[in-house]
């Protein structure tokens, strides 16, 4: 970790360490640019890391089917080589230019929540959706981290227990799917009689031993200084449905929010989507995006659509950088692999970053 207001200098700085941005850094490495990655979660990995670890991923190419988890741990090894910076625990904050003149393009100074400035000659935005705070359960903030949760990052604490969980999209379905063969008794409770979740999952649980209650709502939680139980109104019944239980998921969505990305002067569509030419290129020169937070017409939202898009925004940052570097960089197949990591300095000379 860089500590605060040490300067750090790179090519590309990536604001977003998840499965897209960490891609972008190994393929920043690959073209032979020194970058950095900053994120607001501890850990890398992005949503995948905080909500999915477990998840099977079934729509990466060359993988029939891979844990969360292991994707993540994946690229970060794929990325290792080229020794990119990770700055986590941090928001990108700031922004500012340094003009170049005619020598170049302007050096652009991303500030982050800790007061670390961060000097690049390109920006990559991958982040998602930005930050992201799990919509609380009703009356249930006294139980928090007492076996009220709205991730699940290790399945290992919910093997032979009583698990209900709270909601009708993917992620609810997902996790009941995951803990059903190691939890005592799983029960999904949904305030409607239709469900988000992809169809595929929605069947699974249905054949599976898991317990759907529908047109139903959680009045309150049970229990004095840890979950003991639920209390659920159903509608249509006229007494509620107690059940027992050690531990409640509630998977009832999140609110995302980009935060200080807002005032970078990009032009961002309902808060949330940064429109995108072919090249990756944002409003703002030097500033490129890829991932869900892209905006294009016929996007895709996928993990696999990602990855080539921030190629793309890679190789076309090297050549926004220096112009003699080609756009397409040739083969990976045809290149020798990388040597062991040794030091070397950035496209960015230090000495034209003033001193901290």
């Amino acid at each position: 970790m860089t500590s605060a207001q040490e300067p750090v200098v790179v090519d590309v700085l990536i604001v977003g360490a998840g499965p897209v941005g960490l891609y972008g850094a190994y393929y920043a490495g690959f073209r032979g640019l020194k970058v950095a990655l900053i994120d607001s979660l501890p850990e890398a990995g992005g949503q995948v890391t905080a909500m999915y670890p477990e998840k099977q991923i079934f729509d990466v190419g060359g993988f029939p089917t891979i844990k969360g988890r292991e994707l993540v741990a994946n690229l970060v090894a794929q990325a290792a080589p080229f020794e990119p910076i990770y700055l986590l625990g941090e928001q990108a904050d700031k922004l500012d230019r340094m003009p170049a003149g005619d020598d170049g393009p302007d050096i652009l100074v991303v500030t982050t929540s800790s007061g670390t400035p961060v000097y690049a000659k390109a920006v990559i935005v991958s982040s998602g959706i930005g930050t992201f705070t799990p919509r609380p359960l009703p009356n249930g903030s006294s139980y928090e981290n007492r076996g009220l949760s709205y991730f699940v990052p290790d399945l290992a604490p919910y093997a032979g227990q009583d698990v209900v969980i709270v909601g009708g999209g993917d992620s609810a379905f997902d996790w009941a799917l995951a803990l059903e063969p190691l939890a005592r008794s799983v029960h999904l409770v949904h305030r409607r009689d239709k469900f988000r979740a992809h169809e595929h999952s929605v069947s699974l649980v249905r054949d599976s031993t898991v317990q759907i209650l529908v047109n139903a709502q959680v009045r309150e939680i049970l229990g004095t200084n840890m979950v003991e139980g639920v209390d659920i109104a159903i509608s249509g019944q006229p007494e509620p449905l107690v059940l027992s239980c050690q531990r409640i998921i509630a998977a009832l969505g999140f609110t995302a929010n980009l935060g200080p990305l807002l005032e970078w002067g990009l032009d961002i569509q309902h808060h949330r989507h940064i429109p995108v030419d072919s090249a990756m290129r944002t409003a703002q020169p030097g500033i490129y995006a890829a991932g869900d937070i892209t905006e294009y017409d016929g996007k895709v939202r996928l993990i696999s659509v990602g990855f080539g898009e921030i190629a793309t925004a890679v190789c076309n940052a090297a050549h926004h950088m220096n112009p003699a570097m080609s756009v397409f960089p040739g083969h990976s197949s045809d290149i020798p692999p990388p040597p062991p990591p040794a030091p070397r300095e950035s496209a960015l000379s230090e000495q034209s970053v003033p001193a901290a």
